[in-house]
C-alpha cells in the first residue's frame, strides 16, 4: 500500500538536482552523480505499473551498457520481458522532471488516476544492476522508492540485461500455457545449455571462439554459463573469455567490447587473436554482440549484427525447408537505417525473404518482427534476436515430420526456439546461435564474412546542444530530418555526389548527440561522406543553439 507521508519522506532523500530529463531508447542514462532521483522515481513507476497490469512483475535494470563507468542508467521491462509500453515513456520523464517533493507526489497520484492505476493494490518488481560502482547506491534510491511504493521486490543483485529480461518472463507466465522457463539465474543456464546440446546434435565446432566482455558483467556469467555446455570434444564448444576484469570498475568498455570494435573497426588493444582466429566482443551488459577476426593479410574484418542477421535468416529458411514448412512459415527480416546496404540487397535477391526498415530502437525492431512467423531482427550494432510467434511455436509443435531429414530439421528448429531468448537481445544467447550455425554449415568465419561484400561505411557521433533540435520524417525510418530545416536537402545533394552514397542523419536517443551514417563504394569515400556530413551537422546545431 502506497502511503503519501512514506512517498513525501523518502523522496525528500533523493532531490531533483535541477537537471532536464528524458526516457529515451534506453531509459534514462547519464552521469551516475544525477540519477539519484531518476532512479527513485522509476522505483514509483514501476509500482504504479505493476498495479495497472494487475500486479503482474516488472522489471528495472540499472546499467548503462556500453557508456563509461562514470555513467548509469535506469530501464523499466513490460511483463513478458519487452521493453515499457512507448505510451508510458513520458509518463517517466513527467516524474522525473518533477521540482519538488510535493510536485513528484501529485503528478504520482495524478498519474494514477489517469492510468486508473489502483495505489492500494499489490505490486511487484524485480530488478538488477551490472558491475558499476554506482549501483549499489543506486540500488538503495530504487528500494526506497519500492518500499514508499507499497510493493513487494526481489534484489538478483548483478546481472547481465537479457538475464533480468528472461527473469521477468519467466515469473509472469509460470503456470500458464506459455511458461518460459526457471525463474531463475540457474534456470537460464540451464535452458541455454539444454538447447545448445540438441541443436549440436552430430555437429562440432571449428577451433575455439574468444569472447571480450568488455569488462562488464557478461564476464562472470559466461564463466558461468560455460558449466552448462559441452566442450568441442564432446560436440561443443571451447570459448575463451578475455576482458573480464570486474574487479576494477574504471576499465568498463575501455578500449575493449562490442561498441569499441563496432566504431574503431578494429580489435582491442589487449587482442592476441592469431590470424583466422574466432572472436567476438559482447557489450557492458551483455545485450549485443559482434563477430570479429584478422585475416591472413592481418586486416582487421567485422561480422556486426548485420551478418548475424543474415546468417540466422538464412539458416532457418534452410531449416524450415529441410522440415517441410518453408510454406507454412512467414519468415522476414527487420532492420534499420544502420543496415548495410549490401545486407538488405542479400536477404531480398538471394535468401527471397523480405526485409522491413523500422526507426531506430529495440522496441521498433521487436514490434515489427512480431508481424512475422519468425522475425529475425538485429541492429548493425549487434544487438537483436530471432523471435518465433505463437502461431509458429504451434505449427512446430504439432508439426508431423515425413522423413529422418525432416525430423532432423524440426528438431533444431524446436531447440533454436529455446536457445534463442524471446524477450530480448541477448549477446550469450546470440553467441551461441551463431557457433550453432557456423557448425552446422561448416564455415570459418572467412567464409561467412564472403556471404556478400559490405559497403564501406563509418558512423560519427557528433555532440550538439540539444537533440531535440534534430527531428525526422515521419514514416522514413528515420532517414530523413525534417528540422533544422534544409539540412536535409544539404545532405541529399552532397550524397548524389558518391558512387552507392547513402548517408543520414539522426538523433541519438540516448543523449545530446547526433548520430551521422554514411557508406559509399570505397573507404575513402564512406569516410569523406561521414566527416562532411557530421561538419553539416555541426554548423547547423551551433547556429541553432
Amino acid at each position: 500500500m502506497a502511503s503519501n507521508k512514506m512517498i513525501l519522506e523518502a523522496s525528500a532523500k533523493h532531490p531533483q538536482p535541477g537537471t532536464a530529463f528524458q526516457y529515451g531508447t534506453a531509459g534514462f542514462r547519464m552521469k551516475a552523480d544525477l540519477l539519484d532521483s531518476v532512479v527513485f522515481r522509476v522505483g514509483l513507476l514501476a509500482a504504479l505499473r505493476s498495479r495497472k497490469l494487475n500486479g503482474q512483475t516488472i522489471g528495472v535494470m540499472i546499467t548503462a551498457s556500453h557508456n563509461p563507468p562514470v555513467d548509469n542508467g535506469v530501464k523499466l521491462v513490460d511483463p513478458m520481458g519487452e521493453m515499457l509500453e512507448g505510451s508510458w515513456e513520458p509518463h517517466a520523464t513527467l516524474l522525473a522532471n518533477a521540482k519538488t517533493d510535493q510536485e513528484l507526489l501529485d503528478t504520482y497520484n495524478w498519474l494514477a488516476r489517469e492510468v486508473k492505476a489502483n495505489t492500494d493494490a499489490p505490486a511487484h518488481v524485480i530488478f538488477a544492476r551490472d558491475t558499476r560502482a554506482s549501483g549499489p547506491r543506486l540500488v538503495e534510491c530504487l528500494t526506497d522508492a519500492l518500499k514508499a511504493a507499497g510493493a513487494e521486490y526481489t534484489d538478483y543483485k548483478i546481472l547481465t540485461t537479457p538475464q533480468l529480461h528472461y527473469l521477468v518472463r519467466c515469473v509472469n507466465t509460470k503456470g500458464t500455457q506459455y511458461e518460459y522457463g526457471e525463474a531463475s539465474e540457474e534456470g537460464y543456464y540451464k535452458k541455454l545449455g539444454e538447447a545448445f546440446k540438441t541443436a549440436m546434435t552430430h555437429r562440432k565446432t571449428s577451433g575455439s571462439v574468444t569472447v571480450d566482455c568488455a569488462n562488464g558483467v557478461g564476464g562472470p556469467k559466461l564463466r558461468e554459463l560455460i558449466k552448462y555446455l559441452p566442450r568441442g570434444a564432446e560436440g561443443g564448444v571451447d570459448i575463451k573469455v578475455v576482458n573480464d576484469d570486474v574487479v576494477n570498475p574504471d576499465i568498463l568498455n575501455s578500449n575493449c567490447g562490442a561498441d569499441y570494435v563496432k566504431t574503431q573497426q578494429r580489435a582491442p588493444p589487449s587482442s592476441k587473436a592469431n590470424p583466422m582466429d574466432r572472436c567476438c566482443s559482447l557489450d557492458g551488459d551483455a545485450d549485443r554482440v559482434v563477430y570479429y577476426f584478422i585475416d591472413e593479410s592481418n586486416t582487421f574484418r567485422l561480422l556486426d549484427g548485420d551478418r548475424i542477421a543474415t546468417l540466422a535468416a538464412s539458416f532457418i529458411r534452410d531449416l524450415a525447408r529441410g522440415a517441410g514448412l518453408l510454406d507454412e512459415l512467414n519468415i522476414g527480416v527487420v532492420q534499420t537505417a544502420y543496415a548495410n546496404g549490401a545486407s538488405t540487397n542479400f536477404v531480398t535477391q538471394n535468401l527471397k525473404l523480405p526485409v522491413v526498415c523500422t526507426s531506430t530502437g529495440v522496441k521498433h525492431l521487436h514490434h515489427a518482427a512480431m508481424r512475422f512467423d519468425v522475425g529475425v531482427y538485429f541492429e548493425a550494432n549487434g544487438h537483436g534476436t530471432v523471435i518465433f510467434s505463437d502461431r509458429a511455436l504451434r505449427t512446430l509443435d504439432k508439426y508431423e515430420p515425413k522423413s529422418p531429414a525432416q525430423h532432423d530439421a524440426l528438431k533444431i528448429l524446436r531447440a533454436l526456439t529455446d536457445l534463442i531468448n524471446q524477450a530480448v537481445g541477448d549477446a550469450l544467447s546470440d553467441m551461441l546461435l551463431v557457433e550453432v550455425i557456423l557448425a552446422h554449415k561448416s564455415i570459418t568465419v572467412n567464409e561467412w564474412l564472403n556471404t556478400y561484400i559490405d559497403l564501406p561505411n563509418r558512423l560519427v557521433r557528433v555532440e550538439v546542444p540539444d537533440r531535440n533540435n534534430f527531428t525526422t520524417v515521419e514514416g522514413t525510418a528515420e532517414r530523413r530530418l525534417a528540422s533544422p530545416a534544409k539540412v536535409q536537402q544539404l545532405i541529399d545533394e552532397l550524397v548524389g555526389k558518391y558512387k552507392q552514397g547513402r548517408a543520414f542523419a539522426r538523433a541519438s536517443g540516448t543523449e545530446d548527440a547526433v548520430r551521422v551514417y554514411a557508406e559509399a563504394s570505397t573507404r575513402a569515400e564512406a569516410d569523406d561522406l561521414a566527416s562532411k556530413v557530421a561538419g553539416i551537422v555541426r554548423s547547423q546545431a551551433a547556429s541553432t543553439a
